[in-house]
């Protein structure tokens, strides 16, 4: 299948989750709102995830991919099966001592996370409560990402993308009740959601251990031992885990910050519900497909084909996430207004998330930078260098986010992750661009302009006609008129942008249809 292909498999699936992720968030602000249950339970969902993000995704989709795929290329299957099970067998002793240290240390630990829910007893009782419950979801979660770095490397994309759809059916099914006839206290909810979560955990890595059984490369489990392969591993995973969660370890900043101010943590978290959308469809898209290809083509002695796989994934990326990041900006408010707000989501909360959402958008072309930039490092198992720009970007975050939050609060605090983000993919383009390895020529970099261009010009016109149609958006016009109308609008204006991108020349459409159809 060809790279085009498998960008549009995994995004295409990426974007059924979102969706569903959306039912779900929609029904939750309806349930939670914005207020201390709410809080509670979106601090309580980001612990594991951070460590999640760290451990599993950050090691395995930049240190053992690599190794795996020069595996698989050298040494054929069975050679890469012993050093995957070798591998997860450190990842499964790993994940049974976290999360029994958490577990009992969990007041202490969310003292750490949440300082600012301390002034409230009750809000933090139940953010302990809460995360003890979804803690063991980690270990489920890591071993899918294990086990899709696998699959994924095997060129078999389909169940590791579709397991988050699992997780969101399963949270939509658990608050249906919640919504219509089971009507509980805010804290009594988001227990109810929390007990879902775990569920739909296991039921995501039932998915994909009955996908990796179906491949027949189920790795046999053994006691941990430290053989050279392993060690080689740890050496590229330690800088990974911190490169691989850059996004995670800005959030958890940010929740620290956060979590001094009433509400901030669940608005943050509905905006970052909303950009993650275009990030998972382009940035995690691109950036599953293009690690084991890169690795594949580098391992395989072939340098031509990996520049040309990371010019063409540039390329797709800038398309798609330029015109995302604009039409976020210039419609964030009837955006967050028609999907979320009614039930405990009131007007006020919409204009908070709205300005969040517009922070963090002015940052998304960034976060799709370096998920495309990152792999070119992680291929030739250059761990260390993107972890030192993450450290700085780290830093800059953190330093920006103090400075802003008394002033802007929430806002703030988005701002200092969009700029951090930007850092960090502007000091990935530079070093690989001077190690050789990344140049633009002169068409292509008429290209980008071309697309920076019509995106903006596609997010005017869709500012004024989101404010010449304000009225079919407000909470008070009827569900199906609010939707209709903020559908033709994203309608209207991807037609505007790809028409102006094919007649430009910036991206023949039916070039781009043969890339698609390209087999290999």
């Amino acid at each position: 299948m060809s790279l085009y292909r498998n960008f549009l498999s995994v995004g295409g699936l990426t974007l059924l989750s979102r969706i569903a992720g959306f039912v779900r968030d929609a029904l939750m602000a309806a349930v939670l709102g914005t207020g201390p249950a709410a809080d509670a339970f979106f601090a309580a969902f980001r612990f594991p995830n951070l460590f999640r993000r760290l451990f599993a995704e950050g090691a395995f989709n930049t240190a053992f991919v690599p190794m795996f795929a020069g595996a698989l290329e050298r040494d054929g299957r069975e050679a890469a099966l012993d050093l995957a099970a070798r591998i997860m067998s450190w990842l499964v002793a790993m994940l049974v001592v976290v999360t029994i240290l958490a577990e009992i240390f969990m007041p202490q630990l969310m003292t750490l996370f949440v300082p600012g829910f301390a002034d409230d007893p009750e809000k933090f009782a139940l953010t302990v409560l809460l995360t003890r419950i979804m803690f063991p979801y980690l270990a489920c979660m890591s071993l899918m990402a294990a086990y899709g770095a696998i699959l994924n490397s095997l060129g078999r994309f389909f169940a590791a993308a579709f397991a988050p759809v699992i997780l969101n059916l399963v949270n939509i099914a658990a608050m249906i009740p919640l919504v219509t006839f089971w009507v509980q206290d805010a804290p009594g909810a988001a227990t109810w959601v929390a007990a879902a979560t775990m569920v739909g955990g296991v039921a995501q890595l039932a998915l994909v251990w009955a996908a990796i059984r179906r491949a027949d490369f189920v790795p046999a489990l053994r006691l941990p031992w430290l053989d050279p392969e392993v060690r080689r591993f740890w050496v590229l995973a330690i800088p990974a885990i911190l490169t691989g969660g850059i996004t995670q370890i800005n959030i958890f900043v940010g929740t620290i910050i956060a979590s001094a101010a009433d509400n901030a943590i669940s608005i943050l978290n509905y905006a970052d519900r909303l950009y993650q959308l275009p990030l998972g469809i382009i940035g995690i898209a691109i950036g599953t497909v293009l690690l084991p290809e890169l690795s594949r083509h580098l391992k395989g002695g072939r340098a031509v084909e990996a520049r040309a796989t990371q010019d063409q994934s540039l390329l797709v990326a800038m398309l798609l996430s330029m015109p995302a990041a604009m039409a976020l900006i210039a419609m964030a408010e009837p955006i967050v207004r028609v999907l979320f707000e009614r039930g405990a989501f009131n007007a006020l909360a919409t204009a908070q998330t709205a300005q969040a959402l517009i922070a963090f958008s002015t940052g998304l072309p960034a976060y799709v930078l370096i998920r495309v930039l990152q792999p070119g490092y992680f291929a030739r198992e250059d761990t260390m260098t993107p972890t030192i720009f993450a450290g700085i970007s780290v830093v800059a975050n953190i330093g920006l986010s103090l400075l802003l939050f008394p002033a802007y609060q929430h806002v703030g605090i988005a701002i200092a992750t969009a700029v951090s983000a930007w850092l960090n993919a502007l000091l990935l383009a530079l070093f690989l661009a001077r190690r050789g390895h990344f140049a633009l020529t002169g068409g292509e970099w008429r290209k980008h302009l071309l697309i920076l261009a019509i995106s903006f010009l596609m997010g005017g016109v869709l500012y004024v006609l989101a404010r010449r149609g304000a009225a079919h958006m407000e909470s008070t016009a009827p569900i199906w008129e609010q939707v209709g109308v903020l559908g033709l609008l994203i309608g209207f204006g991807m037609l505007l942008y790809f028409t102006l991108v094919h007649i430009s020349g910036a991206q023949p459409l039916g070039l781009l249809l043969r890339r698609l159809r390209r087999r290999g």
